[in-house]
């Protein structure tokens, strides 16, 4: 059944001096008053003609939410993540109406249901005030209890990988050979040119110009009319080449496409190549080659703070430098001058 400006079929709204009220024409029938509240407007005529059904649950609205447009505007990782955060939040809201949500239930969700994993609650909670936010637009909930809860507190990571540390694990991921090698270019790509890996995992070969000694990607994460229209052009380094020589060596066909392959030729997904590095680096604290864990967006961040040490600058990774300083530069020394 389709929605009308937020109404049903054969629902009218009708302006008076107090406001909006509403009234229902059934078929062969008088005019049925609905009174002026929109929500309760839409439940009265769904309780007459028998079909309110799973209609403003949280469930239903995760399928219509996956048809908006806002949904395909997404990027690929975007709705993947969300995808996820959809598998917890359905067992604990599916069946319940978002006009029946309020601040409390967002509270003991947070709190209490996701104790354990804080961080990963407030993304849930962010789809959830989305698809509360289509409710409302549907004319099936009025306000939005999710604006009304404070987010768990996140501790931003402070600590970048050890140059020795993560070189010692380059080292011992390059001896391993295969996949395992792949992957440990991949993460010397990250530190060295400071790419996200949404960037970089499907790039070509063809993106690559030895001859002008760069590379060329487009810059992740852009918004309105800049998106994917930021090129970012990287400078082929000698260290940068030398990785760029022994990822050639493992191009054993001339027709493959994608410089970080996997074994069977293609582009490594988000989530195949976030499995295999979940792996690997367990393996690596097993066998004592790293002493502490860092996850793979740390890799940006030993990027930033290499290259302000070694450059005495900051790169251009936002459109605001402030950004970069603030999320990725973890070096802990500040140097100034005396008087």
């Amino acid at each position: 059944m389709k929605h009308r400006d937020g109404l049903l079929p054969r629902m009218e709204a009708i302006k008076r001096k107090k406001g909006i009220s509403y009234r229902y024409h059934p078929v062969g029938g008088k005019p049925i008053s609905l009174g002026m509240d929109k929500t309760v407007a839409v439940r009265k005529v769904l309780d007459m003609i028998g079909v309110s059904g799973d209609l403003g649950t949280i469930g239903k609205l995760w399928e219509q939410f996956q048809e908006t447009s806002q949904w395909k505007r997404y990027a690929a990782d975007t709705r993947t993540d969300y995808t996820q955060c959809s598998l917890m939040l359905l067992k604990f809201f599916k069946n319940a109406r978002a006009a029946d949500i309020e601040a409390p239930d967002i509270a003991r969700y947070l709190r209490k249901a996701r104790a354990d994993a804080p961080v990963r609650a407030n993304r849930e909670v962010a789809l959830l005030s989305n698809l509360i936010g289509l409710a409302i637009e549907r004319g099936e909930a009025k306000h939005n209890p999710c604006r009304e809860v404070r987010r768990n507190e996140e501790q931003p990571r402070s600590e970048a990988p050890d140059p020795k540390e993560f070189e010692a694990f380059s080292v011992w991921l390059s001896a391993k050979g295969g996949q395992k090698a792949v992957i440990g270019m991949a993460a010397e790509y990250a530190a060295v040119a400071g790419n996200r890996k949404v960037e970089f995992l499907d790039l070509a070969w063809p993106q690559i110009d030895r001859a002008e000694a760069t590379i060329r990607i487009k810059r992740a994460k852009q918004r309105g009319k800049k998106r994917g229209e930021v090129i970012e052009q990287i400078e082929i380094t000698p260290r940068l080449a030398e990785l760029l020589d022994r990822l050639q060596v493992l191009r054993t066909e001339k027709d493959c496409l994608y410089v970080f392959r996997n074994r069977f030729g293609n582009a490594y997904t988000s989530s195949g190549f976030k499995a295999s590095w979940g792996k690997l680096m367990n393996e690596a604290l097993e066998q004592k080659v790293i002493s502490r864990r860092f996850t793979f967006h740390d890799l940006r961040a030993y990027y930033v703070t290499q290259h302000k040490s070694e450059r005495g600058t900051l790169p251009d990774l936002h459109a605001n430098p402030a950004t970069t300083a603030r999320i990725y530069d973890r070096n802990k020394t500040v140097n100034r001058k005396g008087l």
